[in-house]
């Protein structure tokens, strides 16, 4: 299990208070000192990945999603393993070293087609690592097999899976869900895949998508429930928020037009003071915009995420951001901290200690 060192421990109420009541600054500092109690070297890190999507058909057919297509429609598509190779070795050519690789729920993509997917890309890019299939995509893929979730991931674990992504959370509450995914998993679901993967030795990550129909009080809810599988567990290896993006999607008029940088701000404070088990808290140069992201560093973020070479699903809603590797160390220099440069488990293979010389 993950040592929490002393840290307090934060329940509702306290939960609440922050998102609510409690001064900004106040706040930022008291998650910025447990961030640093954790991580006191001052080291932000992040990686060079590269997302990939296989496919963009999907039955499920989420209402915040503008990525999603039906069969039929004349943008559709499914990737050969031959066309994802390919691409996952243009992006290692630019220096990517991580791809993480989700799709739709697409009821022509097999376990077998998976497998297929994970074998091209190795022969392609021998040394990348895959990070690969949400929750979500799991719970689909082992209906369509007629297998339990377990068996799905026990093949994975096989074919050398050994972490996965933790989109599709969205928010884990069902009566969000029943608003925004209604043909998505449960969020017992997607929490009873994560439990089965920790407890066969995957890591994996923990995601919020926020600023939409939640409340406050939910939002809550989502980070007490993942705490608590990681105090059974420990197989969390880093919790990342991002705020929903309306344009394109059915949600598009129905609720605000995004999130305020400083309510995103906010809930990187909290989640960092409410997951006092979680070794790493995720900020954000890409879905949310470089001030926030770099606020959010001096708000209990220690990781900077990753230096994208292809990302489909935000540029869907009209959300296009680049950035490059010197940008990147300029931010969290400015910031305050070191730069360095990790793998998908979190361990550092490269420090950026000096100011470049001008």
């Amino acid at each position: 299990m993950t040592e929490r060192r002393n840290i307090p421990r934060y329940e509702e109420a306290d939960g609440l208070r922050m998102l609510r009541d409690k001064p900004l600054g106040e706040l930022m500092r008291a998650a910025h000192h447990a961030r640093m109690q954790r991580h006191p070297g001052g080291i932000v890190t992040f990686v060079y990945d590269t997302n990939p999507n296989y496919t963009n058909i999907c039955t499920t057919r989420c209402r915040f999603c503008a990525f999603n297509r039906s069969e039929g429609d004349t943008d559709a598509y499914t990737l050969s393993p031959g066309e994802l190779g390919r691409r996952v070795r243009s992006a290692a050519e630019l220096g990517a070293t991580t791809v993480l690789l989700q799709g739709g729920h697409n009821p022509d993509v097999s376990l077998d087609d998976w497998l297929e997917y994970i074998r091209a890309i190795r022969t392609a890019c021998p040394d990348i690592h895959i990070h690969p299939f949400s929750p979500p995509e799991i719970i689909f893929v082992a209906r369509r097999e007629r297998m339990s979730h377990s068996e799905v991931l026990a093949v994975l674990r096989e074919e050398g899976i050994d972490t996965l992504p933790g989109g599709g959370a969205e928010v884990l509450c069902d009566r969000v869900r029943s608003e925004i995914a209604p043909n998505k998993c449960s969020a017992d679901e997607w929490l009873a895949v994560m439990e089965d993967a920790h407890r066969l030795g995957f890591k994996t990550t923990a995601t919020l998508m926020f600023g939409h129909v939640e409340t406050d009080e939910e939002i809550i809810e989502h980070l007490l429930r993942l705490r608590d599988l990681q105090d059974r567990t420990g197989g969390f290896s880093s919790f990342i928020p991002w705020s929903f993006k309306p344009g394109g999607s059915p949600l598009t008029g129905r609720v605000p037009t995004g999130a305020h940088p400083a309510r995103y701000v906010r809930i990187i404070a909290t989640s960092r003071l409410m997951l006092d088990n979680f070794e790493h808290v995720q900020s954000s140069w890409f879905s949310e915009s470089i001030t926030a992201g770099s606020l959010a560093l001096i708000a209990g973020a220690d990781d900077f995420g990753g230096l994208l070479a292809e990302e489909n699903v935000l540029r869907t809603t009209g959300h296009r951001r680049r950035t490059n590797l010197d940008e990147v160390l300029a931010i969290i220099r400015r910031s305050g901290f070191t730069p360095a440069r990790r793998d998908s488990h979190y361990r550092i293979v490269e420090t950026f200690s000096e100011q470049p010389r001008n």
